[in-house]
């Protein structure tokens, strides 16, 4: 299970995060960095800085920033994964609180899903925050729940860009996945990790999107599954509310 190293470089994964950010939701100001990394405005200002001076940021007319050359190759559309993280948050909040492990937010991006919004458990050994990171779709829990979502001329692509025997197996656990109505990643893209997703109903102009729950393996028993699919079912439904709300 990959959570945050001990040794971590503070300054290294604030400026990793923050390439993401630009990456994923847009142009943010200098005090909008501040507020989202927990850090002083001074601070902000160097990361950017050093950004792009790498060309993985770049300041606008506005002064704002927003992603560099480096970052654009494959960019998301940024308005609606700004539009999903602001709906999912407080629904993620409310199934922590409920099911006591993290809960996760992510959209389909090609092959991948990404994660655009964690909400940590408070238990001590836990899953970490995962926003900013890319997955395989076929092999985690909301990218197979998005992926059984999917008509053939959209999955096609997905399927065919994986090796024969992968792509067979994907397909027979699509199909368990349509007739449950949510997807488990066991162990599949981390050791010790457990996930339970399913997929967001299309909403203001969102698509592609999923929520998860994620445990140690070591606290997890298959008979949790049904409870966790519940509970990401309503607050899914709640997110696809609040995302025809504010689109």
């Amino acid at each position: 299970m990959k959570n945050r190293p001990a040794y971590a470089i503070a300054s290294v994964d604030s400026a990793l995060l923050l390439a993401s950010l630009l990456q994923q939701e847009g142009a943010m100001r200098v005090t909008d960095v501040a507020a989202r990394l927990g850090v002083s405005v001074s601070t902000a200002h160097r990361l950017l800085g050093m950004l792009v001076y790498r060309d993985f940021a770049e300041q606008l007319p506005d002064r704002s920033y927003t992603a560099g050359p480096v970052l654009r190759r494959g960019r998301q559309q940024q308005a609606p994964v700004t539009r999903l993280r602001d709906a999912a948050l407080p629904h993620l909040r409310t199934l922590v609180d409920a099911m006591g492990e993290t809960a996760n937010a992510m959209v389909l991006a090609g092959g991948d899903v990404r994660f655009v919004a964690t909400v940590e458990c408070d238990q001590v050994l836990r899953v970490g925050d995962r926003t900013g990171r890319a997955l395989p779709a076929h092999l985690s829990s909301g990218g197979k729940a998005v992926l059984a979502t999917l008509d053939a001329e959209r999955l096609t692509p997905v399927v065919e860009a994986l090796a024969a025997d992968t792509a067979a197996r994907l397909e027979r656990e699509l199909r368990v996945i349509r007739r449950r109505g949510y997807a488990v990643n066991d162990q599949a893209t981390e050791p010790g990790l457990i996930a339970v997703g399913v997929a967001v109903p299309p909403a203001g102009g969102v698509s592609g999107a999923a929520l998860s729950l994620a445990a140690p393996s070591a606290r997890y028993s298959r008979d949790r599954s049904p409870a966790w699919a519940s509970a990401l079912a309503e607050a899914a439904d709640a997110v696809a509310r609040d995302l025809d709300t504010i689109g």
